[in-house]
């Protein structure tokens, strides 16, 4: 069974990858044999990422691209230059998000507003148009994002962000039904909560852990490796009849097994 899960000879793309679930899952689709692109906003955190995979994996595993997904124009270099480092985009995987604001939505400003729509659903949309016309031409590829359990449910001080990610699961069914002909699927993974520098307001809230781990069928909160099994069986063949799909990574947390 293990070459379902067979990544060798495949590029991926993963936005966000100098740390916590887009570094996971980076590693872990090269551990399955891909190249793949580090990519943020910082060249050092990418560089140290890249290193640290082609240490692992041999060198040429991974390549550092900086680009900030606020930036359409750094976004279209980032698909330019991993062509030209090696030669196609296979995978894509829609890491990167942003929360400028955390509490009540009255009290949230049109700006940030704005800034998660933008991060979170619109930057999703330009890399796909960006990626996905050879993939259409290939009659094969995998576009992943990653949304949120926060898609699926409420809360009282991120509720712009679960907005944005709930807005992602409706683009990927969509540009599941647009592309399905060609061969090309599109996923969407939605974690719970994972202890990441991103989601450190909310673990680190006493309350707001207790009340996560208690409903939660695992009773813990999840760790960043443990997404990347869930990328890497999107991205592979182990996947070829699954598109249009929510894969809830979330330790049970969703459908209440502590209540």
């Amino acid at each position: 069974m293990s070459s379902l899960f067979d990544l060798s000879g495949k590029v991926a793309i993963v936005t966000g990858s100098s740390r916590g679930i887009g570094k996971a899952i980076a590693e872990g689709l090269a551990e399955q044999g891909a190249k793949v692109i580090i990519s943020s906003r910082k060249q050092d955190a990418c560089d140290e990422v890249a290193a640290e995979i082609n240490a692992r994996h041999g060198e040429g595993t991974a390549a550092a691209i900086v680009a900030s997904i606020s930036d359409k124009e750094a976004l279209q270099e980032l698909v330019y230059e991993t062509r030209a480092r090696f030669g196609r985009i296979d995978i894509l995987v829609c890491n990167a998000a942003s929360n400028p604001y955390y509490g009540p939505m009255a009290g949230i400003t049109d700006d940030q507003f704005r800034k998660i729509l933008d991060n979170n659903v619109l930057a999703n949309h330009w890399l796909v148009q960006m990626v996905a016309p050879e993939m259409v031409e290939r009659g094969n590829g995998a576009i992943i994002i990653v949304s949120s359990v926060g898609g699926l449910t409420s809360s009282t001080v991120i509720g712009a962000y679960n907005i944005s990610k709930a807005a992602d699961l409706q683009l990927v069914r969509n540009l599941a039904a647009e592309f399905g002909p060609s061969g090309v699927r599109v996923n969407a993974i939605a974690p719970g909560l994972v202890r990441t520098d991103f989601a450190r307001a909310l673990w680190e809230n006493p309350e707001i852990l207790k009340a996560v781990t208690r409903v939660a069928a695992l009773k813990r909160i999840g760790e960043p490796r443990e997404l990347a099994g869930a990328a890497v069986f999107l991205a592979s063949d182990a996947a070829s009849f699954v598109t249009g799909q929510t894969l809830v990574v979330d330790g049970g947390s969703t459908f209440g097994a502590g209540l």
